[in-house]
């Protein structure tokens, strides 16, 4: 819940783009935050929270190794030049309407079938194109022409595209896209910054799959500014190799506030007490009883919509589902009408993500919230279909 300058309550269905997704100020990460407060904020040393959130990340995510960042695009920054050090390749690929943050090379995209720059892009002063290759989520065979030729250090992927009009994978493609990527020699990073809302663990844990390198952000660490990327043994031998023979000096990876002294005992709250298997049960629960709902009412008006869900992410598609890349994602988009939508919901008493169509249920979240948004949905939809 949410009160306004106004005075209004809001049910938050937004959670700071999935930064709060399990829930504003948790009981546990503010008593962290109120005790690490009273010893210092930061040292650049090690903690004995550092040691714990290592071995907690390890049991959750399945890699053994893993270094902070402050943000998941410096997360993804600082991994895609691990990524090129390792591998002596230059060149990334990405998926088309992908969300990786801030990182440059992410924003490129499909245009009548060739890469360009991203034209919302300011101040950018050179070609990405020249160094980032971009294919349709789903597409293994645009997939496998982009890597033929061994010249892409990483393949950066979500789980699920999230940041558009939500996309799944195909049955397989995850398999697939790991196959491809080992044939021919190029590291796999999946970015569950916004797919940690699968469950314990993430869409990776849930799906088995298998990443040479890993980026979470956001709600990591209750919300505060914290992110963790994780690799292999394999990864982590080669670059004790590199760094063993390259003159000392600035690497490029940016670490005086990163795994700071609060952020590490913040991050080690949020994974021992707050995102926890029992939370994840109630949002499940909640975000499939979210979606039923919406369906209902989409049904109800005879709409060609249809909902997309991801564990606590759920997402209504003004078009016939479901989608299958990121172009598809582009067109689906009705703004006029989303824009209406979103007012009207927040008029009622209801916030949901204000640029794009999706809601995220947390552990506070009640059913009777649940409930009124679907009911505010459907009146909204009948003042616009009437």
């Amino acid at each position: 819940m949410l009160r306004t300058v106004d005075g209004d309550q809001l049910d938050d269905f937004c959670l700071g783009d999935t930064g709060s997704m399990f829930g504003h100020s948790p009981a546990p990460v503010l008593r962290a935050l109120e005790r690490q407060a009273a010893r210092g904020f930061t040292y650049m040393l090690p903690t004995e929270d550092a040691y714990a959130v290592g071995h907690l990340l390890q049991a959750r995510f399945g890699l053994p190794h893993w270094q902070v960042a402050t943000t998941a695009s410096d997360a993804n920054r600082f991994a895609l030049r691990l990524a090129r050090a390792v591998t002596g390749r230059k060149r990334v690929l990405v998926i088309n309407g992908c969300y990786h943050g801030a990182v440059d090379e992410t924003y490129v995209e499909l245009h009548d079938g060739k890469a360009r720059n991203r034209p919302g892009l300011i101040g950018q002063a050179t070609d990405l194109t020249e160094l980032t290759r971009v294919v349709e989520f789903n597409d293994l065979g645009g997939l496998e022409a982009a890597l033929a030729d061994q010249s892409v250090a990483v393949v950066m992927a979500e789980p699920v595209m999230t940041n558009c009009c939500m996309v799944l994978p195909d049955p397989g493609y995850h398999d697939a896209l790991r196959e491809i990527t080992r044939r021919t020699g190029t590291l796999l990073l999946i970015d569950e910054t916004h797919t940690i809302s699968t469950g314990w663990g993430g869409y990776t844990q849930a799906f088995c799959l298998e990443p040479d390198m890993f980026v979470v952000g956001k709600p990591i660490a209750g919300g505060t500014p914290a992110s963790v990327w994780g690799f292999t043994d394999a990864i982590a031998a080669r670059w004790d190799e590199i760094r063993r023979t390259k003159s000392s000096g600035h690497s490029g990876l940016g670490t005086t506030l990163s795994a700071n002294a609060l952020a590490m005992a913040l991050m080690r709250t949020a994974l021992e007490e707050v995102m926890t298997e029992v939370a994840y049960a109630h949002m499940e629960t909640l975000a499939a009883r979210l979606s039923d709902g919406l369906s209902a009412v989409i049904t109800q008006h005879h709409l060609p919509w249809h909902v997309v869900r991801v564990g606590a992410r759920v997402e209504f598609v003004c078009a016939p589902g479901p989608l299958r890349n990121g172009s598809e994602a582009a067109d689906a988009h009705c703004p006029p009408i989303e824009a209406a939508i979103h007012l009207g919901l927040v008029n009622r008493g209801c916030l949901i993500a204000p640029f794009h169509n999706m809601m995220l249920v947390c552990p506070a979240t009640q059913a009777v919230q649940v409930d009124r948004l679907v009911d505010a949905f459907g009146a909204v939809l009948s003042d616009l279909v009437s």
